[in-house]
């Protein structure tokens, strides 16, 4: 395996490197772009896909989701409508709690969602081709260390712009 050269100098040496957060943006910039055009032919944006791949496991009430998801419950709203329009999740009043919906992905929700999941891990191997799996662990945990410093939610919902 070729050696990853390092982003910045040794201790001691004349640093000329390029400061982390420009880098960090660089590659945020290439990654959307890359990812938006291996969804599009799932129709779906980032910011959908949070929303789905939080439903992936068990349904939610809207609040629940907004929290486990990280998306702001006033976006949440037009997030839902989008996916509920492609009908790819389904919103029922809670019967116990009418104020509450209740919110579940639906059969063509996975389908789409078995897509997008397949799109996103060939746009990941183009960005850790060349990792080992310690290399690859030890990038995931400087990110979520970096995503934690910059006060972020896990899965980055918050940090999604209005195109996300």
């Amino acid at each position: 395996m070729a050696m990853i050269q390092p982003l910045v100098s040794p201790a001691g040496a004349p640093s000329h490197a390029v400061p982390v957060p420009v880098v960090l943006s660089a590659i945020g910039r290439a990654a959307t772009r890359l990812l938006a055009e291996a969804l599009e032919p799932t129709g779906l944006k980032p910011r959908h896909i949070v929303v789905l791949a939080a439903l992936r496991d068990h349904p939610q009430t809207q609040s629940a989701l907004g929290e486990a998801s990280g998306v702001d419950p006033t976006k949440l709203v037009g997030l839902l409508n989008d996916l509920e329009e492609a009908g790819l999740v389904t919103r029922k009043r809670d019967p116990a709690d009418r104020r509450r919906h209740n919110v579940a992905i639906s059969e063509l929700g996975r389908a789409r969602l078995a897509a997008v999941d397949a799109a996103t891990q060939r746009v990941e191997q183009r960005f850790v081709a060349g990792l080992d799996p310690a290399q690859r662990a030890y990038l995931e945990a400087l990110l979520s260390h970096m995503t934690a410093n910059a006060g972020l939610s896990p899965c980055g919902a918050d940090a999604l712009d209005a195109d996300g």
